[in-house]
């Protein structure tokens, strides 16, 4: 329906004279966006939860980490908490150079993302990626991988096609992180083995004996992170924002447990994060030290238990 000019002028009018009213300013809204990956969703959720217990309103998208990129850039979105390094320093670092995002903190540290096999593999002696070539009729010359483009399955066709390791009669079936785990049960224990890319935090490291190959030859980069990635004008703005966001750093045990709960249990998500957040009053204490509530009035502390106490 189009709206008449006199309705248009009454509308504006009516915004600004509530925008103006003391205690009834319009929140501060946070967007949020994440990689469909389990453990990203649930980290996001977590925070979108607490941000909106001090007074904030929140979104979260799901889109794949090019898209995010581009939208943290254009405004469009505000804040990513699944940015992996190294594998995918080469996407983001150029926007750092030229100001318009920031790195804000290391959510997740001591990360893994490389390639791995299970416990019956590795006590066979496969320690290595250097180890994989001499097993390859077992291995059926074969590395899994998760969907087609993603990071890590470009690294190993990398290997294969520069016979790293030996690796050059070998292929990356590509699949989905679904897929490539059907694939690592049904070979567990037998005769064929599986050489497949693994990450922590996942819930395949509690439900499975993960063992992350060495890679001498350095393909995988060094220890892995997680970073917290948002747009600079944001931050500019919303600077209780990211005082919360520099303090957000997730043990790497909660979240494999997270992942586990909502991804192998299938727990609903909202669950899953408001259960966690109740339970560890602690560390959400932690991660709320010198920030404010929403309108800046309260400790954010204070605030939110008090959001906690009006939802029982």
């Amino acid at each position: 329906m189009t709206k008449h000019p006199h309705a248009l002028r009454t509308g504006l009018l009516a915004t600004a004279l509530v925008a103006s009213l003391p205690g009834l300013a319009q929140a501060a809204e946070v967007n949020f966006a994440t990689p469909p990956w389990p453990g990203a969703t649930v980290k996001t959720e977590v925070a979108s939860q607490l941000l909106e217990r001090l007074g904030y309103e929140t979104s979260v998208k799901e889109a794949s980490t090019a898209i995010i990129l581009e939208g943290l850039v254009g405004g469009d979105i505000d804040v990513d908490m699944a940015l992996w390094r190294p594998s995918q320093s080469g996407m983001l670092d150029p926007r750092l150079e030229t100001g318009e995002l920031v790195e804000v903190a290391q959510n997740i540290q001591g990360a893994r993302f490389k390639l791995a096999v299970p416990g019956h593999v590795w006590e066979a002696g496969v320690r290595s990626m250097a180890d994989l070539a001499e097993h390859a009729e077992r291995f059926d010359h074969s590395l899994y991988g998760i969907e087609p483009g993603n990071v890590g399955n470009e690294i190993m066709q990398d290997a294969i096609d520069a016979d790293t390791y030996g690796l050059g009669d070998w292929k990356v079936v590509a699949s989905s992180v679904t897929g490539m785990l059907s694939q690592l049960e049904a070979n567990m224990g037998g005769d064929r083995w599986t050489a497949f890319l693994g990450w922590e935090p996942h819930w395949m490291n509690v439900v499975y004996d993960v063992h992350y190959l060495e890679d001498p030859e350095g393909l995988w980069g060094g220890a892995s992170t997680v970073s917290t990635v948002a747009n600079a004008d944001f931050l500019e703005r919303e600077p209780n924002v990211a005082a919360f966001l520099e303090r957000m750093v997730v043990p790497i045990e909660v979240q494999n447990a997270w992942v586990h709960e909502f991804s192998r249990e299938e727990r609903p998500l909202e669950a899953v994060a408001g259960d966690w957040l109740d339970a560890n009053p602690e560390l959400v204490g932690e991660w709320l030290e010198g920030v404010t509530s929403a309108d800046g009035a309260t400790p954010a502390l204070e605030a939110y238990l008090d959001a906690y106490l009006a939802d029982r």
